[in-house]
């Protein structure tokens, strides 16, 4: 449910961006593929620090559980810090590398400059919603993510058109409302993680300790990242491909992309899911319920995928025409139809790679 709505919001703030003109929209497409790279790097931490946790609850090690839950907080506060001040600095060559014109940039830079300030609340929490989901608590961190998606639906139309006398700051509303959105997950999370769960811990430990955990973290995390950022730095190669060809054909891709991605809810879900249960299971030495376990869902990423497919391929082009009115993003829409419905079938191997590496790689289907 959490991330199903936590796509439906990406998807409103297309629909309301897209209410802004081609140009906004064009500008919000560029932004697409560097934010989900970031977010996949937050989503591989997340997956790195619920697959050791998961084992250290398997295994019945309280203590160890609080260190690393608290060791992997601290290693996503690092690379906050690291990919923050790198992104403020590389707005303009990057975007420009991928196609941007001149006219675009302002834009790009007024959206972008406020989502890095506060990359903060998108990396944390995910990290720590998967440590609560590493505890067997996956209802949480659905209601966590449910709640935000929600302020963020509420705020979209206010700060971005400017409804009930607030000034219409467009996309810079947008990233405004997204980082607020965001900001209530990290408040949340935190919350829940040292009052009700009490996975936190507070005292120093010797720099060999961290680096251990973090290299644990890492050990995981790092592989199912490069591996969720396939995606969106193919979407980025496309994206500066389909730059020579205009603002509406990266507007019409960017639309394309954004149904791709909430299409892909469940293949995330079961990502998101299957990697505490499978470590618990690890943990505690029950092999044959984690054999059984990635079985299921790769059937179930499969028949995903070809639901998806029958979907998505006769209804793009009136999917393209509900964010925006020019008739002309339907071509993009249309064109880029059959690209995006052949990748789920390959993605739903990378999602379900992803689930076993969680465990160890050396662990097969």
């Amino acid at each position: 449910m959490g991330e199903c709505v936590a796509f439906l919001f990406n998807l409103i703030d297309t629909y309301f961006v897209g209410q802004l003109g081609t140009k906004p929209l064009a500008a919000m497409s560029f932004t697409f593929p560097v934010v989900m790279t970031l977010g996949s790097l937050a989503m591989g931490l997340g997956v790195g620090a619920s697959s050791v946790i998961a084992r250290a609850i398997g295994e019945g090690d309280l203590q160890k559980v609080r260190r690393l839950t608290t060791d992997s907080l601290t290693l996503s506060l690092l690379v906050v810090a690291l990919f923050t001040l790198l992104g403020l600095a590389t707005i303009d060559p990057l975007f420009t590398a991928l196609g941007a014109d001149a006219d675009l940039l302002p834009l790009i830079r007024s959206y972008m400059q406020i989502w890095y300030w506060g990359m903060i609340c998108l990396v944390i929490p995910m990290v720590g919603n998967n440590a609560i989901r590493a505890s067997g608590n996956t209802a949480i961190p659905s209601v966590i993510m449910t709640v935000a998606a929600f302020v963020n639906i509420a705020l979209d139309p206010v700060l971005i058109l400017g409804l009930g006398g607030f000034p219409r700051l467009e996309l810079a509303g947008a990233a405004i409302a997204t980082v607020i959105s965001r900001a209530t997950t990290l408040v949340v999370a935190l919350w829940f993680l040292n009052n009700r769960l009490q996975m936190l811990c507070f005292n120093l430990p010797k720099l060999r300790v961290i680096l251990e955990s973090w290299k644990k973290i890492l050990y995981v995390g790092l592989p199912a990242a490069g591996t969720s950022m396939v995606s969106p730095i193919s979407i980025g190669v496309i994206t500066g491909l389909l730059a020579s060809y205009g603002t509406i054909a990266v507007a019409g891709f960017g639309i394309a992309s954004r149904v791709e991605s909430f299409s892909q809810i469940v293949l995330i879900a079961i990502s998101a899911s299957i990697g505490p249960f499978v470590g618990q299971n690890w943990g505690a030495k029950k092999y044959l319920r984690v054999h059984q376990a990635l079985r299921l869902s790769f059937l179930l990423c499969l028949f995903w995928g070809v639901l998806v497919t029958v979907i998505l391929a006769p209804t793009a082009p009136w999917l393209a025409s509900l964010f925006n009115s020019n008739p002309e993003l339907t071509l993009p829409g249309l064109k880029t139809r059959g690209f995006l419905v052949q990748r789920l079938g390959l993605l739903n191997l990378v999602f379900t790679k992803n689930s076993r590496d969680q465990i160890s790689p050396s662990v097969w289907i």
